[in-house]
């Protein structure tokens, strides 16, 4: 099992230079894998080609571009020039994204959000593996009157999906490597996500699916002050439906119900429920909550779960 950490550096006085050096850390503390958010300000794929190039062996990742507001003809030039810089260990996470940040953002209305991302995917597809694109949906076109391939990203790019609802999981299931699920816990995983998304990549004739479970969670004994601290500051995803429903699917009311926060004998147990329930991967998200000293607490554990799993977790 691959063990990583979401890096953010927002607020820092360079967001490059502090991002390589938290990569550096985390890679360091013996975890496999680094990933970059995407809002409106640092370009994710650009991010992680520069951590990815400037930290040999970590595999980097963005989780997640929302489709709306983007075109497939120019994510792949970036999710192809990350892989290039990073000699094959770049992961392209993308989202169906939200409808505040669609419509007010973007000023796009938020229609059809699963036809623009079967649509996105089959062009994506079609440019990451063979470097053209003839695509004519009703909702994009992709075409390529010249070559879109990058040099030294033959290997094509894995493409994930923040995908947890059932349409979703069935397009990802068809179209896409694998998934990268937040605030869902591991009965949300076992009983809901896991099984749809199996489904529809074997009915597609796919591999089986990969699993990235990103986690918030942190290792620390002030467990009830760092709650409180993610209650806070996780309650935004109450708002959205889709993250409402899997918080109520994993057994939780709060965002905050499916945070692991504990000791290091609680966090491992959790980790490994979450594998037992499907998970491939598991990344853990803000664990910078509780300070430096509890992030490094929680690095040095999860990187020494991944070495347990084996050099090619």
């Amino acid at each position: 099992m691959t063990v990583g950490v979401v890096l953010d550096a927002s607020q820092a006085q360079n967001q490059v230079d502090a991002s390589v050096q938290l990569a550096q850390e985390a890679a360091a503390a013996g975890l496999r894998s680094a990933w970059f958010g995407q809002a409106l300000g640092a370009d994710s794929p650009q991010l992680a080609a520069l951590v990815g190039r400037a930290v040999p062996g970590l595999h980097v990742g963005t989780s997640a571009i929302p489709v709306f507001g983007r075109h497939p003809l120019l994510v792949s030039s970036q999710a192809q020039t990350a892989q290039a810089a990073t000699h094959g260990r770049y992961h392209l996470g993308l989202a169906l994204g939200t409808r505040l940040l669609t419509e007010t953002g973007f000023g796009l209305p938020f229609e059809r959000p699963i036809a623009r991302l079967r649509e996105f995917l089959v062009a994506l597809r079609q440019l990451t593996e063979t470097g053209t694109a003839d695509f004519h949906g009703e909702l994009l076109t992709a075409n390529t009157p010249v070559p879109a391939r990058v040099p030294g990203a033959e290997g094509g790019v894995p493409v994930l999906v923040a995908a947890m609802g059932p349409q979703a999981l069935r397009v990802s299931g068809e179209l896409a490597d694998g998934i990268l699920p937040y605030l869902a816990g591991p009965r949300a995983l076992a009983e809901h996500i896991v099984p749809a998304l199996t489904a529809a990549a074997q009915a597609a004739g796919r591999p089986a699916p990969r699993i990235v479970a990103l986690v918030p969670g942190v290792v620390t004994d002030d467990v009830d002050a760092v709650r409180a601290k993610a209650t806070e500051r996780l309650a935004f995803y109450e708002q959205i439906p889709s993250y409402a429903r899997v918080i109520e699917l994993s057994g939780g009311r709060r965002a905050a119900d499916v945070a692991v926060i504990g000791d290091e004998k609680a966090v491992e147990a959790e980790v490994r429920r979450y594998r037992d329930a499907g998970a491939t991967e598991v990344v853990f998200s803000g664990t910078d909550i509780a300070g430096d000293a509890d992030r490094r607490r929680t690095w040095a554990l999860l990187g020494e779960l991944a070495g347990r799993a084996g050099p090619s977790a």
